[in-house]
């Protein structure tokens, strides 16, 4: 079961990549890490127990990081816009 429809993830390739064929910019796959995170998160208010759901997040949330790290070292006024559209760092 994907989280992700195919029209959500071509929206957001298309908003945040540039065009929907643009699956590997770094600020796509930031946006989808992103709705992925949002996903998994409420189903975790929901079930606190899930271990297997909160590992899985807490390494989403690390990938993230990672491509959030790399996209400041080599576009920083991409990096701030990004921040500002996907509502992180506030």
């Amino acid at each position: 079961m994907s989280v992700l429809t195919i029209e959500r993830k071509k929206e957001l390739f298309k908003t945040h990549g540039g065009s929907e064929t643009n699956t590997g910019s770094t600020e796509a796959q930031i946006a989808m890490l992103t709705e992925r995170i949002k996903h998994i998160s409420g189903h975790m208010q929901t079930n606190k127990k899930d271990f297997n759901s909160n590992r899985g997040l807490i390494q989403l949330v690390g990938q993230r990081k990672s491509l959030l790290t790399y996209l400041q070292k080599t576009n920083l006024t991409g990096y701030r816009a990004l921040l500002v559209t996907l509502g992180l760092r506030k």
